[in-house]
């Protein structure tokens, strides 16, 4: 497929990096959101109503009264105090403002590039889609967090992985576009060049989806081993004979189990994918391709860490990091090599 060149325009690659850091810190903080059972603590969408958080100390005992209203607070956390309900609410507080501060950052200077015509209409088609994805992620996340108000003491692990899942889709597309302006090169994803490296793609994104159901079901708080789930490769009280999609994915020991054996997976894949970049002579793509090897190696020993630590609040929240600089890196090797 032939490669166009596209004009080099700094200030878009620029704008273009801040919005992949913005995005970064966000998945970050709603991954801390989540380990903190923060993400219930503001129990109304307040679109425009939530931009400033509460300064008075009746508004704080206004939301907090609203918190004790839910499943959560009743079943799980029925003797916290105010001063703990503050702590829940500002995370789940930076990260609504994170996500309102993203959509303006992005809408703004993409409506200033479109009156000076600095970007080829084909490119600003996508970034105008990505400005959709970035509105709809924003109704995705009220979407999770109402399903944890009324029956449930957490959100749904579906809608967790959804919401996760189109997190790592907008920072995909903007990595990707920022590749092509920072290599003056308009390349697109889906075409038929190294196959392979776009299924490590998939695959990973697979990952973050079966993660996001170890993270929405509290999988990880049991069999805290490795590399044996206890004594037995196999977790002991899984049903496999039962093979419902819905027994399947509601079962914390079988979601822990499929995280794990795509884990050992995507380690054989990537080796694999070594082997045939050396073997067709790519000798250029090898430091590439050793940042992803090596980021994969971090990502999965910090998996183990996390589960045999009892769930540690740091080695988890590095453990979803890495996921994003993993992504990063794929991505980067799929450039190249398309």
């Amino acid at each position: 497929m032939e490669i166009k060149k596209i004009n080099y325009y700094q200030p878009v690659r620029i704008w273009l990096l801040i919005m992949i850091i913005l995005v970064f810190f966000m998945i970050v903080v709603g991954g801390l959101t989540r380990l903190t059972d923060s993400g219930l603590s503001i129990t109304e969408w307040e679109l425009f109503k939530g931009i400033l958080p509460p300064f008075t100390n009746n508004a704080w005992i206004n939301y907090f009264n609203l918190y004790k209203e839910i499943p959560q607070f009743k079943l799980v956390y029925p003797s916290m105090t105010l001063d703990e309900f503050k702590i829940i609410f500002l995370w789940e507080y930076f990260h609504r403002l994170l996500g309102r501060v993203i959509g303006l950052m992005f809408l703004i200077p993409l409506i200033y590039f479109s009156i000076k015509k600095t970007i080829d209409k084909k490119t600003l088609y996508i970034l105008y889609f990505i400005f959709a994805l970035i509105l709809f992620q924003g109704v995705l996340g009220w979407y999770m967090v109402e399903s944890g108000l009324v029956n449930n003491t957490s959100v749904s692990h579906y809608r967790l992985s959804l919401h996760l899942l189109f997190a790592f889709i907008i920072i995909s597309f903007l990595i990707w576009n920022y590749l092509n302006f920072k290599n003056e090169k308009k390349k697109i994803f889906f075409n038929s060049k190294n196959i392979f490296t776009k299924i490590l793609f998939l695959f990973i994104l697979i990952q973050i989806i079966v993660g996001a159901f170890v993270s929405g079901l509290d999988a990880g708080l049991i069999y805290q081993t490795w590399p044996k789930m206890n004594l037995s490769y196999f977790p002991d009280d899984v049903d496999f004979s039962k093979l419902e999609f819905s027994y399947l994915f509601n079962n914390q020991s079988f979601v822990q189990f499929l995280h794990r054996s795509l884990a050992y997976f995507i380690v054989l894949f990537v080796i694999i994918v070594g082997i045939k970049i050396f073997n067709e002579k790519k000798t250029r793509y090898l430091k590439s391709y050793f940042i992803v090897l090596s980021v994969l190696f971090i990502q999965v020993l910090l998996g183990i860490l996390t589960l045999i630590s009892g769930l540690n609040l740091y080695l988890a929240s590095m453990h979803q990091i890495t996921s994003v600089i993993l992504v990063i890196a794929v991505l980067n090797l799929n450039h190249k090599l398309s």
